[in-house]
């Protein structure tokens, strides 16, 4: 004998599957968006350090390059 399933049943379940079919999506979405925001983060961060080392390495290179007061004096 097969079962009959009430009105409410049949609109709770659909009620239910809709709600679970939402929240998967709503937690693809947000996976995608964290994953999203990490990898700008990560890019912006790889890219501060970047402009770190070349200011050093700019500093560096106007210290080296700077001629020491008593060399000039010793050559005159």
């Amino acid at each position: 004998m097969r079962e009959r399933l009430s009105k409410a049943e049949i609109t709770k379940d659909a009620l239910q599957s809709t709600v679970s079919a939402g929240a998967e999506t709503v937690a693809e979405v947000t996976t995608v968006v964290v994953h999203a925001v990490r990898d700008v983060v990560n890019a912006v961060g790889g890219f501060a350090t970047e402009v770190f080392e070349i200011r050093e390495a700019a500093r560096r290179a106007r210290v080296e390059s700077e001629v020491p007061a008593e060399v000039e004096t010793n050559s005159e």
